[in-house]
C-alpha cells in the first residue's frame, strides 16, 4: 500500500494596502530608520484598517486568492484551519466564520494558537488529517492583525509587528512529496517573556487593565531574543541530522520573519548560503501566524517540484519547532 503524504498544492495570500514605514515611526516613538533596519531588518509593515475588520477579513481574502488560482470549487474543502493569535472574538472560531465566508459549506473549522509558531504547528495538524486517508483537501490558513494588540507608543513592539494573511491547500501526495519529518516544542515558562497579559480568562479586561496598558503586547526583547536565536537554529540542525542532510540537499530555509538576525542564526547554523534562505520581513514586519505562508507565497515562483525545504518558526508561550517538507508542484 503506498503511503500517503500531506503535500501543499496551493497558495493564496493577502496584505492590508496601508503601509507604516521606519520613517512614519519616527514620528510617533523615539526611534529611527537606521536604528530599525540594522536591529530587525524592517522597512515597513502593513496595517488594516477599517471598522469592524478583523483577522477573518485577511483570512477569506487569502483563502479566495488561493480558490480563484486553485479553480478551486470551496464545497470540496473539508477542513479549515485558522492559525491565530488574534481571533475576532472570544468563544467564537474564526475558522467557522471563515469557511462560511468563503463557500466551504461542507468543511468544519476551528482555530489553532500558539503565537508565532501557529502555523508550523498548523502544518502539522493539517497533515495528520489528510495521513488519516479521511480528508482530501484541508485549507491552513495564517492570519493575524496584530495591530489589534500594539501599543503605538511602546517603541519595543511597535517597529515590528505587521498585519497580513496567507493560506495553503493540504492534499494527499503518493510520490513521497509534501510533509517528511517534525520536531515541536515548547515551554510555558515563556509566557512571562511574550504576551499580552489582560483579556483571558486569567486577567479580564477592565478599566483599570486598559488604563495599564495589559492589553497590549509586551516583550522581554532581550529573553526572547536569546531563546529564538538558539532554539530556531537547533531545530533546523536537528531535522538536518535526523534526515541525514546536508546543506546541499536543502533547496530553501522558510524561518519565522521575526527577526533579520534571527534568521541568518538559523541559516549559519546549518551552513546554508543567504540565497536560499527566504526573507520578506523587511516588506512585512513580523505578522506572526502569517510569517511562513506569506513568505513561501513570495517565493512561490521559484519553488520546484522536488525542493526540500526546512521550515522553523519560534513564539511566546514559549513554542518553536521545525518541520522538513518536499515541495510538490512547479508553480
Amino acid at each position: 500500500m503506498t503511503k500517503i503524504t500531506a503535500a501543499i498544492t496551493a497558495i493564496g495570500k493577502f496584505v492590508p494596502e496601508d503601509i507604516l514605514t521606519n520613517k512614519m515611526l519616527e514620528k510617533m516613538v523615539d526611534t529611527n530608520d537606521e536604528w530599525i533596519t540594522t536591529r530587525t531588518g524592517i522597512k515597513e509593515r502593513r496595517i488594516l484598517k477599517g471598522e469592524g475588520k478583523g483577522t477573518s477579513f485577511m483570512a477569506i481574502k487569502a483563502a479566495q486568492e488561493l480558490i480563484e488560482k486553485k479553480k478551486l470549487d470551496p464545497k470540496e474543502i473539508e477542513l479549515v484551519l485558522v492559525a491565530t493569535a488574534t481571533p475576532d472574538m472570544q468563544a467564537a472560531a474564526t475558522a467557522a466564520y471563515v469557511a462560511s465566508e468563503i463557500g466551504a459549506i461542507n468543511a468544519f473549522g476551528f482555530d489553532l494558537d500558539a503565537a508565532c509558531s501557529s502555523f508550523l504547528f498548523g502544518m502539522s495538524v493539517a497533515a495528520r488529517y489528510i495521513e488519516s486517508g479521511k480528508y482530501k483537501k484541508v485549507l491552513l490558513i495564517g492570519a493575524d492583525k496584530c495591530s489589534s494588540m500594539i501599543d503605538y507608543t511602546d517603541r519595543a513592539t511597535c517597529i515590528i509587528f505587521g498585519d497580513g494573511a496567507g493560506a495553503v491547500l493540504f492534499e494527499p501526495n503518493e510520490e513521497g512529496f509534501g510533509l517528511q519529518d517534525e520536531y515541536l516544542r515548547s515551554d510555558g515558562m515563556g509566557r512571562e517573556f511574550l504576551g499580552a497579559k489582560a483579556g483571558g480568562s486569567c486577567y479580564p479586561i477592565t478599566e483599570e487593565v486598559i488604563k495599564n496598558k495589559e492589553h497590549f503586547v509586551y516583550q522581554d526583547g532581550k529573553t526572547v531574543f536569546k531563546n529564538a536565536v538558539t532554539n530556531m537554529a537547533d531545530v533546523a540542525e536537528k531535522m538536518l541530522e535526523r534526515n541525514n542532510l546536508t546543506k546541499d540537499d536543502i533547496a530553501w530555509l522558510a524561518a519565522h520573519q521575526a527577526n533579520k538576525r534571527i534568521i541568518e542564526a538559523t541559516a549559519n547554523r546549518i551552513k546554508l548560503d543567504s540565497s536560499k534562505v527566504m526573507m520578506n520581513i523587511q516588506n512585512y514586519g513580523n505578522t506572526t501566524s502569517a510569517t511562513l505562508p506569506l513568505v513561501i507565497a513570495d517565493y512561490e515562483k521559484q519553488l520546484k517540484k522536488g525542493d526540500k525545504i526546512i521550515f522553523a518558526a519560534f513564539g511566546g508561550g514559549f513554542t518553536w519547532g521545525s518541520i522538513y517538507l518536499k515541495w510538490a508542484y512547479n508553480s
